[in-house]
């Protein structure tokens, strides 16, 4: 088994190449570097002075008509790839990452893709696909209807699920195109807008309905798997804290699973990788209701934004794991060898305001300063100095906290999103400091509708005038244009020349 300290001759590849961008490509790097194989990055001009672009050995420029455009690419990101002599590409997460077209042009390309195969993405990132795969392979899943069993009377067999129905697109995730219905009467007048969502958004307008479990929790269990036919589970995250169904919150282990339980549904996500025979890390992710049932969600065939927590409990680099794997290893190691300790929490920090129904913001940089401390890990993919747009994404970092158990990594992390300072565009890193102390929060009583029954945890406490009177005048006051106009002598005075009294 390879390990941190291997040569790089010991590999297939000497240079990997990350086709991504912000803290996910600093990440990567970091494990591929410390392993003595080069890395590079594509960059588009918008990240020219960004963390991995410095941090890298090689970095080569890509274009496109929009920022997001250009790391869609593959030609580019591919063309990139042999000018620098990579042999490999890791896609991260988002972008190409789970594009079955991607992955067969890299392999295609006589380059290791470092990920499932393309068949596994395909089979697994259709929602519809991998849902009737898992119900063959006898595992748990939600009453539903797929309207490409019978597009024809997909409203009544919908109709059929009963209340309340989640309409979901066939492709895509991150809450697009989703719709809740409770009264039937609007069922079609639902579907029609879930099927333009999905059209706008994935370019696809197929739809399936299941039945909605009310206030669930999200779980999600990591696995490996090798080429050699050998999976393993990495415990589960619950990812239950949740804004438009995205994720804000990552804890592990989930405080709602006794391990009976956990056993149950992390074994459950190893069979389903087994079943697929799949490579790489991925997870599978299920609906929890509140009487201890599960039901299968979805597969990620990727590495997840929330990975760091599983990292931090196992003592596994994922990065790592997914390198050994891509370059034909073995696991080298069974179920029974992976063990955790302590609890994890991640919070992603967000350049959004929460009390304006989490709408992005932008702004520059001007003084950024990390929390420190042990049981502390700060990913981030900007710098002070660096300028936050709306080009992308607004998650610009994520806090990672362990401690000996979930009370411990609570109060750390209160005691860290305190000690965190970015000033220069408004972040969510108050919303996270309310959210920790919550007493629900705290007793672990969560589900992806707790934000929506707390409001006012979005909610900016109310500020006094003269409070707020008084930051608007140091905030004037310590602008270049300001003080100049402050400290200006007026002409008529200036005139006097050096007279004196």
């Amino acid at each position: 088994m390879k390990t941190a300290t291997s040569a790089a001759s010991g590999w297939p590849f000497s240079t990997v190449l990350v086709a991504n961008r912000g803290e996910i490509a600093v990440r990567v790097l970091h494990t591929v570097q410390k392993l003595g194989l080069k890395g590079a990055v594509v960059f588009h001009a918008a990240d020219r002075n960004a963390p991995a672009v410095r941090m890298a050995d090689h970095a080569i420029e890509i274009t496109g008509a929009t920022p997001v455009a250009a790391y869609l690419d593959s030609a580019q990101i591919l063309a990139a790839a042999k000018s620098c002599g990579a042999g490999a590409i890791h896609p991260g997460y988002g972008f190409l990452s789970e594009n079955t077209g991607f992955a067969r042009a890299v392999e295609s390309a006589g380059l290791i893709f470092i990920g499932p195969k393309p068949e596994q993405i395909e089979l697994m990132g259709d929602k519809v696909r991998a849902r009737n795969f898992v119900e063959k392979g006898g595992f748990p899943v939600a009453p539903s209807a797929i309207e490409d069993d019978d597009p024809k009377t997909f409203v009544e067999r919908s109709r059929n699920v009963g209340t309340p129905l989640l309409i979901k697109p066939s492709a895509g995730g991150g809450g697009k195109g989703m719709r809740i219905v409770r009264d039937l009467s609007v069922l079609e007048a639902e579907i029609e807008r879930a099927r333009s969502e999905g059209q706008r958004y994935f370019g696809d307008g197929r739809l399936y309905c299941e039945r909605y479990i009310e206030n669930p929790r999200h779980i999600e269990v990591q696995v490996l798997g090798d080429s050699h036919g050998n999976v393993v589970h990495v415990f589960e995250r619950e990812c239950s804290v949740q804004r438009r169904f995205q994720k804000i919150v990552e804890e592990t282990p989930s405080p709602a699973l006794t391990p009976q339980l956990r056993a149950q549904i992390c074994e459950t996500a190893a069979g389903i990788a087994r079943s697929a025979g799949y490579r790489g890390a991925g997870t599978v992710e299920f609906i929890f209701g509140q009487g201890g049932e599960f039901y299968f969600l979805e597969m990620n065939t990727r590495l997840q934004v929330e990975h760091p927590v599983t990292e931090e409990i196992t003592g596994k680099d994922l990065v790592l794991e997914q390198l050994r794997i891509a370059a034909g290893e073995p696991l080298g190691y069974a179920q029974g060898d992976v063990s955790s300790q302590g609890h994890a929490i991640e919070f992603r920090i967000y350049a959004e305001d929460p009390g304006r129904g989490y709408t992005p913001t932008t702004g520059p940089i001007l003084a950024l300063r990390a929390p420190q401390g042990d049981g502390i890990r700060w990913d981030s993919g900007v710098v002070q100095g660096g300028e936050v747009t709306a080009a992308f994404d607004p998650m610009i970092a994520k806090l990672i906290v362990r401690g000996t158990d979930r009370n411990d990594a609570i109060a750390r992390a209160e005691k860290a999103l305190a000690e965190t300072v970015l000033l220069g565009c408004k972040t969510n890193t108050a919303f996270l400091r309310r959210l920790v102390v919550h007493p629900a929060f705290v007793a672990g009583d969560v589900h992806t509708g707790f934000l929506d029954a707390n409001p006012q945890i979005a909610a900016d406490p109310p500020m006094a005038d003269e409070t707020l009177h008084a930051l608007l005048a140091a905030a004037s006051l310590s602008t270049r244009p300001m003080r100049d106009a402050a400290d200006c002598v007026p002409d008529l005075h200036a005139a006097i020349g050096e007279w004196r009294n």
